[in-house]
């Protein structure tokens, strides 16, 4: 069964898209924590972080210099913004296809 994430990336389920190219897209979060709250995600499917392997390497660095680039284009790369990677359900992670988070838009309370 494909699961949620793989079927956005698909476009089989609508999503607001904020980027897309050939391994990558990027999309609102349906309940955001943050003003701006985008899910950055890999078009193949990877379970979690726990599930990467040395073949996904650029994958993953491609979804983080993506994060950086949306938060530039979005104008919070000065102001700040958050980069998140849950992996597990104890992390909170509820989609089983890896992930990362762009938090950003306001002042964020530290985690530390």
């Amino acid at each position: 069964m494909e699961c949620l994430f793989c079927k956005i990336a698909s476009h089989k389920i609508p999503a607001k898209v904020r980027f897309e190219n050939k391994e990558i897209i990027a999309f609102d979060d349906i309940n955001p924590k943050a003003k701006i709250h985008l899910l950055i995600i890999p078009k193949k499917h990877i379970p979690s972080v726990a599930a990467i392997t040395e073949s996904d390497r650029n994958t993953i660095c491609n979804l983080i210099y993506t994060a950086r680039d949306i938060a530039e284009s979005l104008g919070v790369a000065k102001s700040g913004y958050r980069l998140v990677f849950n992996s597990g359900r104890d992390a909170g992670q509820e989609i089983d296809h890896i992930h990362l988070h762009l938090l950003a838009g306001s002042k964020l309370g530290s985690i530390a």
